[in-house]
C-alpha cells in the first residue's frame, strides 16, 4: 500500500518536472517573439524601447526615495557668487536658515562659508 503511494508520488513528480519544462520552453518562445510582434528588429532594440518607455534610470529602482520618503538633494556647487551672496545676506541681517533656503544650499554650507569669510561671532 505504501509502495503504491510512493510510486504515485514519483510519477506525480515526473509529470510536474515535465510540465515545468514545457512551461519554460513555451515562455522562452513567447518572449523571443515579442520584439517582432511589436515591430522591432532585435531584442536589444526592444529592451531599449521598453526601458525608455518605463522612465527607469540606470542604477536605481524606480519610485524609490531616500530614507524618510524624501528625495535626495543634489550636491550644491559653492561658487564665488554663492560666497558673495552669503556675505551680502549676512550683512543684511538674514539668519543662516533664511540664507540656506534662499540660495538652495544647506545650513552647514552657509556656516562653513561664514566661517571661511570670518563672519562668525566669537563666543
Amino acid at each position: 500500500m505504501v509502495t503504491n503511494k510512493i510510486k504515485e508520488l514519483e510519477a506525480a513528480r515526473a509529470r510536474l518536472a515535465n510540465l515545468e519544462q514545457a512551461i519554460a520552453s513555451e515562455l522562452r518562445a513567447e518572449l523571443a517573439s515579442l520584439p517582432a510582434k511589436y515591430g522591432f528588429a532585435s531584442a536589444r532594440e526592444f529592451v531599449v524601447a521598453v526601458t525608455a518607455a518605463s522612465g527607469a534610470r540606470r542604477g536605481r529602482k524606480p519610485g524609490k526615495a531616500a530614507a524618510g520618503g524624501r528625495q535626495r538633494r543634489r550636491r550644491a556647487v559653492i561658487t564665488d557668487e554663492t560666497r558673495a551672496s552669503v556675505k551680502k545676506l549676512v550683512e543684511s541681517g538674514k539668519t543662516g536658515g533664511e540664507i540656506a533656503k534662499s540660495l538652495g544650499i544647506s545650513l552647514p554650507s552657509v556656516q562653513n562659508i561664514k566661517k571661511a569669510l570670518g563672519l562668525v561671532k566669537k563666543r
